[in-house]
């Protein structure tokens, strides 16, 4: 029994698990860093505010990646989640084009583009034609 319990969890690990869990662990990192005052935090509300924003969009990234191995409907809030954290990601970089710091620019920069592969990774395919129609007799 555990060899099947092992490898149902297996298939449930896929690319954009793994990009969304890179993507949480990054926010995390950067949030602790804004928080801390080790980086700054752009032009408006400063380095705190930043900490805290990414903080959220973290948690987001991780509700959306616990539902994406635990729920049925998984996909879809992983794909709410993602998009929250897209929304999140262009306020920031609006924000930290006003005045932040190169890190900050290029890190939103690289997070948006990594978000937007981790959204078109988990939007619905549509399904081979043999499964729509079912087998031809």
């Amino acid at each position: 029994m555990p060899a099947a319990i092992n490898r149902s969890a297996a298939r449930r690990i896929t690319p954009a698990l793994v990009l969304m869990l890179l993507m949480a662990a990054s926010l995390a990192i950067v949030s602790a860093l804004h928080l801390t005052g080790a980086v700054g935090g752009g032009a408006q509300g400063g380095a705190h505010a930043a900490g805290i924003a990414e903080a959220i969009i973290c948690v987001a990234l991780l509700a959306g990646a616990w539902a994406l191995v635990d729920r049925p409907n998984g996909r879809a809030l992983a794909r709410a989640g993602v998009l929250f954290a897209i929304a999140g990601f262009i306020l920031g970089l609006t924000i930290t084009l006003q005045g932040g710091d190169t890190f900050d620019v290029v890190y939103h920069l690289t997070g948006l583009a990594v978000l937007l592969v981790i959204f078109a990774v988990l939007w619905p395919h549509p399904a081979p034609l043999a499964e729509v129609t079912g087998p031809v007799a």
